[in-house]
């Protein structure tokens, strides 16, 4: 059974889909849009065997299209998944799934009644998926660690400058962050109960560029999780700093990476233990087989992650600016030095979270 599919945004992820898709033999790519025709361009030398336009309309109305890759942004993506439940298309969307959480709320009721249809709807929660968490999670269940009662999570790095586009995404700890607040939910098994942020406006920008926040869940383990795009953006060197830490009353594990390998040195009450694998990136082909397989058995594979692990996610990322907003939040640093980001950027070739046009490892 090979599954017709219609790629629609091809920026960054877009692309990343259309390989994945392509190294995948369940998949056939039978279209592809976007509005700018140097990606137009790009996709119809990628993927000559698809159907390149500017609108997706022919997707949507093609009955062999059973699936479509939402790779947008935010604010168009209700619309587009309306549309695809309607025409009785299986759904793989980037996060956030709408530009409010209202509008994620109703997209989330839209497909659990999808999937009484026999629809399937996924989002590129892409942490879910990763196999460094999924060993954590099996570490955690084996009580190597004796009760989990800590979660540290921390991701910074260069990246993505504000001003740079994704708006309809939210700030930094929105757009980027909620992919922590769902890990932490999904490693502690729980939800949440507590929170309370300080968030720091980098540069002066308008929207915080850094925070962190803390709290409880509703199971009593606490946890803190650290997220900016303000590592070192000036640096001579660019580098990162990225991990999650589980402690437990008897034994801790902590994982980092340096987006080639990722290690989990774990420290438990019978083992001590290095485990090392590549990192695996943002997932893409894990979550499109997983996605395949459950068209196939018409059965939802149990990991594929849910438009309401997004929704959840993005929700308490949003509650948790609203905190930090409702603190003082300091302005620090000029936006003189948030333009000479924006012109370094401009000039790169590689580096973190560049944007399509200018990163020569995905054109």
């Amino acid at each position: 059974m090979i599954i017709n599919v219609a790629v629609i945004g091809f920026g960054r992820m877009g692309r990343c889909y259309l390989r994945a898709l392509q190294d995948n033999p369940d998949y056939q790519v039978t279209h592809v849009y976007d509005p700018s025709p140097e990606c137009r361009e790009l996709a119809a030398r990628q993927a000559p065997e698809a159907h390149i336009d500017t609108s997706e309309d022919d997707a949507f109305n093609d009955p062999a299209v059973q699936a479509v890759c939402l790779c947008a942004l935010a604010d168009v993506r209700p619309q587009q998944i309306r549309r695809a439940l309607a025409a009785g298309k299986h759904v793989i969307t980037e996060k956030p799934i709408a530009d409010t959480n209202e509008r994620e709320w109703e997209l989330v009721a839209l497909a659990e009644e999808a999937l009484q249809r026999g629809l399937f709807c996924t989002v590129n929660m892409y942490l879910l998926n990763s196999w460094y968490h999924h060993e954590m999670r099996r570490i955690i269940d084996s009580g190597e660690l004796g009760e989990l009662a800590i979660i540290r999570i921390c991701h910074m790095t260069p990246g993505l400058a504000p001003g740079e586009g994704h708006e309809a995404e939210g700030p930094s700890f929105h757009d980027c962050g909620m992919h922590y607040v769902g890990l932490v939910r999904f490693l502690s098994q729980s939800e949440y109960k507590t929170w309370h942020a300080q968030a720091l406006r980098m540069w002066s920008w308008k929207d915080p560029w850094w925070l962190q926040a803390h709290g409880t869940m509703q199971n009593g383990v606490v946890y803190d999780v650290t997220q900016g795009f303000v590592y070192g953006q000036l640096s001579k060197d660019q580098t990162h700093n990225s991990y999650v830490e589980l402690i437990g009353t008897q034994g801790f594990c902590h994982m980092t990476h340096d987006f080639k390998t990722a290690v989990i040195n774990l420290h438990g009450v019978n083992v001590t233990e290095r485990i090392e694998h590549p990192h695996g990136g943002k997932n893409v082909d894990v979550l499109i087989r997983q996605m395949a397989e459950s068209i196939k058995t018409g059965q939802r594979h149990p990991d594929m992650p849910r438009f309401r692990d997004s929704a959840i996610a993005s929700e308490m990322a949003w509650k948790m600016l609203d905190d930090a907003r409702s603190h003082e939040m300091p302005a620090i640093g000029t936006l003189d030095e948030l333009e000479r980001i924006h012109e370094r950027r401009r000039n790169m070739t590689d580096g973190y979270g560049l944007l399509p046009r200018h990163n020569k490892n995905i054109t």
